[in-house]
């Protein structure tokens, strides 16, 4: 039993520093204290209820009867926690009970009270770690919701969801059922099953599915090549892409998108004999190359470290009308700067815009990333700058890529620089990013402007995590202001968070240097709470409960 071996006076606290040390049985002891001195203190089976049962009052749930818990037959007491859930995890909660029976599982989502939508289903079957069986179950009940999209799309998003999960043998039942139900697969479905085979390393299965397209309602076309060479490629698997590409070339019209596909491929790794070979193969099957084809031909010989024959390669390209293009002129661009020679680059840069060819997305951020690599800080922001006045606006990510380098060294100001320029050009700031500059500003002690992009982080539709709350405590506390640091920590413990210890020793410490006991010891309290509060939390998970 666990209450063996302890004693109420084990627990109890002798000052403010050590409340870290506490635990949830620590604070029940203490709670309990009384009604343990009143008992004989042998160690029955009825020791670990009685004490669940003087609990209850500081539970979120009802313990009454532990017991009942796993009754798959009676409904669970969970309604005071749930009211708290989003949606999806309300609807994922209900596989935690572990009910046998469609119908019982059935009677469980619908109880739940959720009016499920195509954005909640996504993010059911998405997030958490739902086995093959749940997802399937929750689909069959799902796409009879009024609200739901019942067309091939809907079965798109567990397709997807099983196949990361390499749920296999559900991708074929959902693949069946889904012919059953009047829907025909089309290329994003053999997209889905490809890439889902591919990741998991099984080309063979990747091979034999596309070999098998009749068995499930699709044909071997132009089409549905071209997405079987595209999952191969991307995937690193060129060699087994050129075997398939050898065995449809009597039965398809091979067109340059195809042989784009294997050329793009071999070009990655710089394999410029098999580069060769299937440009030689293009032109004798009377299919004329196009800029992207040429683009990957210099890339490929680049990549080899011939940089002198892309270069004269290029030249020829240059005598030849109309066979420039933004893509070719990347390649030379990629090419000089994977080789460290990044004037050679701009040279290419800036001939580019002379001869009126658009720079794209691509060809910023390889100049910027390198920019920022090689801490050329100012050239970087000036490109920057370029690009969003062309109209460019970066993705979510891209930015975040620019971030994360800027906040590894130095101050925070140039890291500020690009996200106010990337804000104001109206591209949307990751978490992962606002994490970033939080983390930044809070070392140097950059209290007004921490303030600042947490309020922007919260009206970006961002919620605070822990982390966030413990980067704004550790600003505040290194520029002393440990009144507004103890307020931030109250409200990080009224949303259920309980900070890390390093950071709660340290607004401690600061408020021990400073004389505010009585603010240290209240603040105390309501961690000690907090801290029990969690331990529960953590106590009732492993029982197979959520919060």
């Amino acid at each position: 039993m666990f209450l063996r071996g302890f004693s109420a006076n084990t627990f109890r606290y002798s000052s403010i520093l050590n409340y870290h040390q506490s635990s949830f049985f620590a604070f029940a002891f203490s709670t309990l204290e009384s009604t343990l001195n009143s008992t004989n203190k042998n160690h029955s089976s009825n020791d670990e209820s009685r004490v669940l049962s003087q609990l209850s009052d500081i539970l979120p749930i009802s313990i009454s009867n532990p017991n009942t818990v796993n009754s798959p037959g009676k409904q669970l007491e969970i309604r005071a926690v749930d009211d708290f859930l989003p949606p999806d995890d309300k609807l994922r909660g209900v596989f935690l009970q572990k009910l046998r029976g469609k119908t019982a599982i059935c009677r469980a989502l619908n109880s739940v009270g959720v009016e499920l939508d195509d954005d909640v289903f996504a993010k059911v079957v998405n997030r958490g770690s739902l086995c093959g069986e749940s997802m399937v179950a929750f689909f069959n009940w799902a796409i009879e919701q009024p609200n739901m999209t019942k067309d091939t799309d809907a079965y798109h998003t567990v397709l997807k969801a099983l196949g990361r999960r390499k749920f296999f043998l559900h991708m074929m039942e959902m693949l069946k059922d889904m012919r059953d139900k009047g829907l025909s697969p089309n290329s994003e479905t053999l997209f889905i099953f490809m890439d889902s085979y591919l990741r998991a390393r099984e080309v063979s299965k990747a091979t034999k599915f596309f070999g098998e397209l009749e068995k499930y309602g699709l044909k071997r076309n132009e089409e549905t090549l071209s997405v079987a060479l595209r999952c191969l490629s991307q995937r690193s698997h060129v060699g087994i892409a050129c075997q398939v590409f050898d065995k449809m070339r009597d039965k398809v019209q091979c067109d340059c998108a195809m042989y784009n596909i294997i050329i793009g491929g071999w070009s990655k790794f710089g394999r410029v004999a098999e580069v060769e070979k299937f440009l030689k193969m293009m032109v004798d099957d009377g299919v004329e190359p196009d800029c992207v084809t040429y683009s990957y031909v210099i890339e490929g010989f680049g990549r080899a470290g011939k940089v002198d024959d892309a270069v004269k390669i290029f030249k020829f390209l240059e005598e030849k009308e109309n066979a420039l293009s933004a893509e070719v002129y990347n390649a030379m661009i990629f090419n000089f700067i994977a080789n460290g020679n990044i004037d050679e680059a701009l040279k290419y840069y800036k001939q580019m815009l002379s001869n009126r060819f658009e720079p794209n997305v691509d060809t910023y951020i390889r100049i910027i990333s390198y920019f920022l690599k090689s801490r050329r800080v100012a050239d970087a922001i000036e490109m920057l700058d370029e690009m969003l006045g062309r109209g460019i606006i970066p993705l979510t990510g891209t930015v975040t890529e620019f971030i994360e380098p800027l906040c590894s060294y130095g101050p925070p100001h140039a890291a500020l620089m690009i996200y106010k320029k990337a804000r104001k050009a109206g591209c949307r700031i990751s978490l992962t990013a606002y994490k970033l500059l939080l983390m930044r500003l809070s070392r140097f002690g950059k209290c007004g402007m921490l303030l600042n992009i947490w309020d922007e982080m919260q009206e970006s539709g961002y919620s605070s995590d822990m982390k966030v709350y413990e980067y704004i405590i550790n600003g505040l506390c290194n520029t002393g202001r440990l009144e507004t640091a103890t307020l931030v920590m109250e409200e990080c413990i009224r949303k259920g968070f309980f900070p890390g210890k390093i950071i709660c020793s340290k607004l401690n410490n600061k408020l021990m240097e400073s004389n505010k006991v009585e603010m240290a010891y209240k603040l105390f309290l309501k961690l000690r709470k907090a801290r029990v509060n969690e331990n529960a939390q953590r106590y009732w998970r492993a029982k197979g409960w959520h919060f």
